[in-house]
């Protein structure tokens, strides 16, 4: 019996770690940069979102830390700060102010770079967190 319980303890394991491969692998392959990657809100607070090219983007730049972007159709720029715990704020966030069709979801994804503390990466998608919670997803152009 004790035989058996080992035999099947190892094949499981096995399974386990053959499975976690080719997820460390394809986020290894699609991983991209916090810093230099085009990102485009594809979520925001729990709702799926269906963005023109582009609209609802941003990119952080080594640059002075700047974070360039573009709503529903306002520009906008900012500045950031990060590091190895993976946090991640906002400040100085401002904008042109051009009356758009999606104010109201303009305005709601300029709130939630603002709430960000946090952000956590798997493969080409970029989470960003306030406190542990999701406010935003967003994808690599």
């Amino acid at each position: 019996m004790k035989t058996l319980w080992k035999l099947f303890s190892a094949t499981l394991v096995v399974v386990i770690l053959a499975g976690c491969c080719n997820c460390r692998s394809y986020q290894r392959k699609n991983q991209r940069p916090l810093i230099g990657t085009e990102w485009q809100l594809i979520q925001l607070g729990g709702e799926k979102i269906s963005a023109e090219q582009d609209s609802f983007s941003f990119t952080l730049t080594d640059e002075e830390s700047q974070l360039t972007g573009k709503g529903a159709c306002n520009q906008l720029t900012g500045i950031y700060t990060t590091d190895e715990s993976r946090r991640l704020n906002f400040t100085q966030l401002g904008s042109t102010r051009m009356l758009c069709p999606e104010a109201e979801k303009e305005a709601r994804f300029f709130e939630a770079l603002e709430k960000t503390t946090h952000y956590d990466m798997d493969g080409p998608i970029l989470l960003l967190l306030s406190n542990g919670d999701l406010v935003a997803v967003l994808q690599a152009k």
